[in-house]
């Protein structure tokens, strides 16, 4: 493996160390500390969404055009920079800056993640791509493991103010690691001396206009499906990090520091299982292993639910949703960290990662107001989450579409 998608890797797990020990857990900062509903939470987390998911497409366009290296940098710093902005505004019980810092965050991630999807396909060839992915999925649950592990006892000791310094300081020196360490790709080295591009199709060192990379999406429709595919699981899977959490603290009364062990199982169980259920699909398409995904994330939704019913039950059913979740997120992470970096033409790799994922954030960031609506108007916890697990049935199916349709080299793990 390239040694730059090992350091993306680090950089992955550094990023997540000062994010996940904030981010999860804003939820209940706006439940407990400021004292919103269920509803409003939702609604606050869509508005803060929204220029995020119309700034992704343009980071996948900027990271072909700018360099992937480039980009992924700006991302990091304007990262600490929001963290820091939400440090202050939750010192000062400024809600209104609590939430520019979290749009202000996603604009950045909403940058930085097509250039690391982009950088790992620059380094890598098809067959080791999936395995690129994995190191630096691997990566980023170390850091979100142990994250929402320090996160969640740190608020319970010195607050959300202190801890969100704490994530600034983690987030200052990824930056300058990398910074020191990361060297550029092979295509912002191609770009730089305007040289060709061995691999593409047509080579060309550029892309073409905004125009040309817009035509060629809207001409791609296997793609597109695929994207609304991305759409309807992002509706499932948004749940975990908001109405999950909501639900956990506020209807099973679980404390946080209980949730953060929660929330570090899922990284634990990436760390020591995602390498192992990517070379158990090798072989095998990739939009199979979405469906699988979607299947267990479904499973572990009833789960959720039905066990709650269950008299003293609760973390029973907490740590049951978290292991059968995770295991269904493992075989999602498979196609979506990869099958967009196969389908894209060599110069249009940035631009599709950028697409996909927006239309994904579109379902993980609409789900919090559905999330939140279901929980202020149904009693029945089993009802909150079947009516949450709807989403699953149109992601099957067009999954199912897009698979019998990509080319099998391009579709195979």
């Amino acid at each position: 493996m390239n040694k730059n998608v090992r350091l993306l890797g680090v950089a992955a797990a550094v990023r997540l160390l000062g994010a996940a020990m904030v981010y999860p857990f804003l939820s209940l900062y706006f439940k407990n500390v400021v004292g919103l509903g269920y509803a409003e939470i939702g609604a606050l987390l869509v508005l803060v969404a929204v220029l995020p998911l119309a700034v992704s497409p343009f980071g996948g366009l900027i990271t072909d055009r700018a360099g992937r290296r480039r980009v992924f940098l700006a991302g990091l710093t304007g990262e600490a920079a929001s963290v820091f902005l939400m440090a202050v505004s939750m010192r000062f019980e400024l809600v209104a800056g609590v939430l520019l810092g979290g749009t202000m965050a996603g604009v950045a991630g909403s940058l930085a993640q097509p250039a690391i999807q982009a950088y790992v396909a620059d380094m890598t060839d098809v067959k080791e791509r999936t395995m690129g992915y994995t190191w630096v999925r691997i990566g980023f649950n170390v850091g979100f493991t142990v994250g929402v592990a320090v996160g969640g006892v740190l608020i319970g000791f010195v607050g959300f103010p202190d801890t969100a310094l704490v994530t600034t300081a983690i987030l200052v020196g990824g930056i300058i690691f990398m910074l020191v360490m990361l060297d550029p790709s092979p295509y912002d080295l191609a770009r730089s001396k305007g040289s060709f591009l061995a691999e593409a199709a047509h080579p060309a060192a550029r892309p073409g206009s905004f125009r040309e990379s817009l035509r060629i999406l809207a001409a791609d429709r296997t793609f597109l499906i695929l994207c609304f595919a991305s759409l309807a699981s992002g509706l499932i899977y948004g749940n975990w990090g908001t109405t999950f959490i909501l639900f956990t603290n506020t209807v099973l009364l679980v404390p946080t520091g209980i949730l953060g062990i929660a929330l570090a199982l899922n990284g634990v169980i990436v760390v020591f299982a995602q390498m192992p259920m990517t070379k158990m699909m090798t072989g095998r398409k990739h939009t199979y292993s979405a469906v699988l995904a979607v299947v267990l994330m479904g499973a572990s939704f009833l789960a959720l639910g039905g066990i709650s019913l269950v008299t003293g039950a609760a973390l029973v059913a907490v740590f049951t949703f978290v292991v059968l979740l995770t295991l269904g997120e493992n075989m999602g992470a498979i196609p979506s960290m990869t099958l967009a970096s196969n389908v894209a033409p060599a110069t249009e790799i940035g631009n599709y990662n950028g697409v996909f994922g927006m239309f994904n954030g579109i379902g993980s960031s609409i789900s919090p107001l559905l999330g939140g609506i279901v929980l202020a108007t149904v009693a029945n916890p089993l009802g909150v989450w079947a009516l949450l697990a709807i989403p699953c049935i149109p992601a099957i199916l067009l999954f199912q579409w897009a698979g019998r349709r990509i080319p099998i080299a391009a579709n195979t793990v």
